[in-house]
């Protein structure tokens, strides 16, 4: 079985080499190509009273001007319709308001400059505590509740309160935002892009021309990173270059500048939320009331489904029998926030883990034995009411990181030098993960594949889902060749088309493995099927004796997940396939002085089922961990409340983690006996989940911040925890102890 099998990346020797293209690679393989630039406004709110790109006509090589007259179609970029492509409004510091397409990429930025924009500037709101304070919301209100919240508080032997906020995360993937589109001689418009959705983007791109999809094609090569960022965020320059190509008759570019991608692009949503939580004498959560408002920027894009699967992750890996969780999504003057790995549920699951965190020093119980009796067991179901399976995985996991990671020595360890150590304190935490694997929204769980046998034997496969690195299309190569029983050498993979495999959702959910490659297992079995019988010593010889007596050597396969269902409105069903369980236990030091600190090491067991692939697994639970240690501890978000404007736009503003931050040990393992049935040779979804990993780190930081302090302090933790965040943290827990008298 080719299945299992630890095997590199299936473009590992092409990245490593430089020979794997991307999008914007094509460029220089393509005729006559016009380069577009967009006109960004300086106003985080704006009216726009007049607009004339007369003057950037008189830049040398700027061949035409877009704007919101030139749009056949549908003025909109978004699926939800409240996006125009050329606005008349302006909604957020940096919103292109037009574009200028030149025959370089410089006159088309000379030009963008010449176009001449006056504005009306009107009130803006930046900051979420301000859209809260103001009621400025979008979109409906969600609320989850099972049990009595109020009489399970009134009962709960201690009870507490607080606030959480969390900010966003810029996805910065290696590749920007790109499209190359042109128009062949029938009409047809073809659109290379870096997307995470071909499909949703086919069908912006045929909306706003006016079109029928099937006058639309879109491919994915490969992308150097999406994370999200790419689900619903390239529609609209996807859109514009096919505007342009369509007007001008000739290729046209977009590419944007890492700075134009870091202004205009969506991010992780940032969370505030308000909370109330009950435990009874022995520490055991009794209720939860909880209020989330996520920043959603300017428009929805997918910021209520990013709510609802927050709301269903607040509990994390934790029975609470009592929950009531109500979600709202801010309005304001942003980047419209949207897809980030996680998709919600880490924001969903901080909340909880800043609540235990926090408490557990109140109730002078440790916070790894405060989470440890509260899991899941067998039977118990999730605060909207699916059951969880296989709850003992969370235990089997934390028993061994405890045991391979030594945390009683270690635990001894930390605390013999933390009591000898005045000025650098050290921290060791262990915090679990229950996340739930398919989409939010029913009907995007299906999935199709086009796979095609040769005469010779070789075979071709075609699906849905799109590589952006994650290693999706090497699992799908290993499910084919042993789904056939043939070398891998004998199966090529196709690039992402819309019109080889249509309908398509998007490649995100941490779902691309489970759909797509159920798909293509289904169509190898109909060939499989249709070559049963046929004489042959080897595969070849079969094949070919097929083909001579004419059985069909092509087949679409299709997949779709059963057993779910989800009611949005009263926030109740089965939404997910099955949960992925993880374990993670961090250590790190503490310098009292800065708030300086480092991840001396972590240890991780991942739950992902039957590795379909380990070597892609373990490279994924590695990122993934590494990620969230970004986005909890480095990655700081900041606007100018004055304009808007987003302060950190680059890499020299925008502290992104590096090889400076990964831990000095760092042991990661595959949980063993985890077989998955129902999904794809047992296997299960490795991409989100490990990010939620970090949250070990994050609550390591507050162990070692709250040593600085007398025993039993309770230490509140910023998000991000930079060292700032940090050194403040140890500033209120010495002021513990000059208070403190023993």
């Amino acid at each position: 079985m080719i299945v299992g099998t630890p095997l590199p990346h299936e473009s590992a020797a092409l990245h490593v080499t430089g020979a794997a293209l991307f999008t914007d690679d094509l460029v220089g393989r393509t005729r006559d190509v016009l380069h577009a630039h967009p006109v960004q406004a300086p106003h985080a709110h704006a009216r726009i009273v007049r607009l004339d790109p007369a003057p950037a006509y008189d830049v040398p090589g700027v061949v035409r001007v877009l704007t919101g007259d030139d749009v056949p179609g549908v003025n909109d970029a978004g699926v939800r319709h409240d996006e125009p492509l050329f606005p008349t409004e302006v909604m957020f510091h940096g919103h292109a308001v037009c574009w200028v397409l030149a025959e370089s990429l410089e006159a088309a930025r000379l030009g963008a400059a010449a176009v001449e924009v006056d504005y009306e500037p009107l009130p803006s709101i930046v900051d979420l505590r301000d859209a809260i304070a103001a009621e400025s919301y979008q979109g409906n209100r969600l609320l989850l509740e099972s049990g009595d919240v109020e009489a399970g508080l009134d009962a709960a032997v201690h009870v507490f309160e607080g606030e959480t906020e969390m900010a966003g995360q810029e996805h910065f993937y290696l590749e920007t935002q790109a499209s190359l589109a042109h128009v062949d001689e029938s009409g047809q418009i073809f659109v290379q892009c870096s997307t995470q959705h071909p499909t949703e983007t086919q069908e912006i791109v045929a909306h706003v021309l006016g079109l029928h999809s099937h006058d639309v094609t879109v491919q994915c090569l490969r992308m150097g990173g999406g994370f999200g960022g790419k689900e619903m965020q390239p529609h609209g320059y996807a859109a514009i270059a096919a505007l342009g190509a369509t007007l001008t008759g000739r290729p046209v570019r977009v590419r944007l500048t890492r700075a134009q991608d870091v202004t205009m692009t969506g991010k992780r949503h940032g969370f505030h939320a308000t909370w109330r939580v009950g435990f009874d004498a022995d520490g055991r959560l009794v209720a939860l009331d909880t209020a989330l408002t996520s920043d959603g920027g300017w428009s929805l894009d997918l910021s209520e489904p990013v709510l609802s699967r927050a709301l269903c992750h607040v509990d994390n890996a934790y029975w609470i029998p009592n929950v009531r969780a109500v979600g709202r999504v801010a309005r304001t003057n942003k980047t419209s926030q949207t897809a980030f790995r996680g998709f919600g549920g880490p924001q969903g699951m901080l909340v909880v883990e800043d609540v235990l965190g926090r408490c557990a020093p109140l109730l002078g119980i440790a916070a790894d034995e405060l989470r440890r009796r509260n899991f899941y067991a067998d039977g118990q179901a999730t605060p909207y009411g699916q059951p969880v399976r296989h709850p003992e995985r969370i235990e089997r996991a934390w028993q061994q990181v405890t045991e391979s990671g030594e945390l009683a020595r270690r635990t001894a360890e930390v605390a013999a030098f933390n009591e000898a150590s005045p000025h650098r304190k050290r921290g060791l935490a262990i915090t679990p993960v229950k996340f739930g694997i398919s989409f939010n929204f029913t009907s995007f769980n299906q999935a199709g594949a086009l796979v095609l046998v040769y005469k010779d034997g070789s075979v071709l496969i075609n699906h849905g889902g799109t590589e952006m690195g994650q290693g999706l299309h090497t699992k799908m190569l290993q499910v084919a060749a042993s789904t056939l029983g043939v070398p891998l050498a004998k199966v090529r993979l196709a690039p992402t088309r819309t019109d080889k495999v249509p309908n398509t959702s998007a490649t995100a959910a941490s779902s691309g493995t489970d759909l797509n490659g159920a798909a293509v297992k289904d169509a190898c079995e109909q060939i499989l099927e249709r070559l049963a019988g046929v004489p042959g010593d080897t595969w070849e010889a079969r094949v070919h004796r097929a083909y001579l007596d004419r059985i069909q050597l092509f087949a679409a396969g299709y997949y779709k997940t059963d057993g779910l269902h989800w009611d949005p409105g009263a926030m109740r069903g089965n939404p997910f396939k099955y949960f992925a369980y993880g374990v993670a236990a961090s250590e790190v030091e503490v310098d009292g002085f800065t708030g300086s600190y480092v991840v001396r090491r972590v240890d991780v067991v991942q739950d992902v089922g039957d590795s379909l692939s380990p070597l892609v697994d373990l490279g994924q639970v590695e990122g993934g961990f590494v990620q969230g240690v970004g986005w909890l501890t480095l990655e700081d978000l900041r606007w100018d409340g004055r304009d808007g404007r987003l302060a950190t736009q680059s890499a020299s503003t925008y502290k992104l983690p590096s090889l400076s931050e990964m831990p000095e040990v760092f042991n990661v393992a595959l949980l063993e006996d985890a077989t998955e049935t129902g999904a794809v040779y047992g296997s299960k979804a490795v991409g989100e989940p490990p990010l939620m990993l970090a949250f070990s780190v994050r609550e390591a930081l507050r162990q070692a911040a709250a040593a600085f302090g007398p025993p039993g302090t309770s230490v509140e933790l910023a998000s991000p925890a930079t060292p700032e965040a940090v050194f403040w943290a140890v500033e209120r827990a010495r002021e513990r102890s000059l208070s403190w008298t023993g």
